[in-house]
């Protein structure tokens, strides 16, 4: 019971920390659009926030097509299969104790 319950709350933790970092990774795509201000904190905050993993990504696949780059779209999309599968087979593991 102890377990399960100890289970349940770091799944939830991981849950939302994914989701929140799916929002970073949209916000941070969608501001590089309008060309914003290099100094502003914020778009400095996103800018270490994102880039690392987008660096990553980039090594790994060639994601620039055309002049768009799909690092955030493989991102997002790799973050919600670990959202998906993972936790849905700790939620699933948790359910049988």
């Amino acid at each position: 019971m102890i377990l399960a319950t100890f289970l349940n709350a770091i799944i939830e933790i991981l849950h939302i920390l994914i989701s929140a970092y799916i929002w970073v990774v949209i916000i941070a795509s969608l501001i590089t659009f309008v060309r914003p201000d290099p100094y502003n904190q914020i778009v400095q905050i996103l800018y270490r926030l994102t880039e690392p993993v987008f660096i990553q990504v980039r090594r790994v696949i060639p994601t620039i097509f055309g002049g768009i780059d799909f690092a955030p779209l493989i991102v997002i999309i790799f973050l919600k299969f670990i959202d998906l599968f993972f936790i849905g087979i700790l939620r699933n593991y948790v359910s049988s104790l």
